[in-house]
């Protein structure tokens, strides 16, 4: 059997199995839906297979020989194991235990991540969570490889072969704390913006300008950072505790316990955020549902992912 194995016809195997549980040429192909001579065509091809009659006449029917009985239960386990391989999948939210791999900035961590684990764990808890730093120029590496599951990135940063989508548009606002002076005669002027010791948070902490810096050059203004960190996570005690400002999105804004927002007096560009996955788990019901998870949790239509 063993060289016959690449010109073995699966329906014969299924014809086999047939064979051995009726005992009948006949009813056989009334089961498979064929006629009886194509039945008889495929005996005779097993036969060649299996250098075996496997089957003789018998005054009710066939009756399998000796290599014939001892071939039904490999058969019917080949044939139940393709069988539960052609299946749709099926996932099991509360019973999994899959990982899940998410690249994320530390903005993205906070605004989304943060949430989207604490409705994962509610519904899912045995699936294991991996947050790391998105590192754009191995991202899609790190993606075809499985190192990567989900992204949560700019669409300016989303590689153009993955499958991305839509979440939300982000805008800044002003961070400070509620008895800052500059807040004493309302609202916080240009001149007085411009004034103030202000804190930064950039990739690396060692960079000085952002986009408020570039809102403020086309109005041949500038202003005085005088911190930067690479992390919005520490910025808020920082802001409660000293006269500095800071401009970040504003979802992370409405997170700072004890700081209060105000506009900014110069128009600062905001920024979208995608949700970015790889082809090799579009299509896997579980990934499909964790992204729809995610998508809930931010309150958006899940229903096309």
């Amino acid at each position: 059997m063993s060289s016959n194995l690449r010109t073995l016809d699966l329906n014969l195997l299924k014809t086999l199995d047939a064979l051995l549980d009726e005992r009948s040429v006949t009813r056989a192909a009334q089961r498979l839906s064929l006629t009886q001579p194509a039945v008889s065509a495929m005996l005779n091809r097993l036969r060649e297979h299996f250098d075996d009659p496997l089957f003789t006449r018998g005054q009710h029917g066939i009756n399998p020989t000796l290599r014939a009985l001892a071939l039904a239960a490999p058969v019917k386990q080949i044939l139940g194991d393709i069988d539960q391989l052609l299946q749709p999948q099926v996932f099991d939210a509360a019973s999994s235990q899959m990982s899940l791999s998410i690249a994320a900035t530390d903005y993205s961590l906070s605004a989304v991540a943060v949430p989207f684990i604490a409705a994962l764990r509610q519904q899912a808890p045995g699936v294991q969570v991996s947050v790391q730093p998105v590192e754009n120029d191995r991202l899609a590496v790190q993606m075809e490889r499985g190192e990567i599951d989900m992204a949560l990135l700019t669409p300016d940063t989303t590689p153009a072969d993955l499958h991305a989508r839509y979440l939300f548009d982000e805008q800044y606002v002003c961070l400070l704390r509620p008895d800052h002076p500059a807040l004493q005669h309302g609202d916080l002027t240009l001149d007085q913006f411009c004034a103030l010791d202000h804190a930064l948070v950039s990739h690396s902490g060692r960079e000085f300008r952002g986009v408020t810096d570039q809102a403020l050059a086309s109005l041949g203004r500038q202003r005085r950072v005088t911190l930067a960190v690479n992390s919005f996570l520490v910025l808020p005690q920082i802001l409660r505790n000293s006269d500095l400002i800071a401009v970040v999105p504003r979802r992370l804004a409405e997170s700072a316990d004890g700081l209060m927002q105000v506009a900014p007096p110069v128009p600062v560009k905001g920024f979208s955020k995608t949700l970015v996955w790889h082809e090799r788990s579009h299509r896997d019901p579980g990934h499909r549902w964790l992204r729809a998870l995610l998508f809930t949790t931010l309150g958006l239509d899940a229903s096309t992912l």
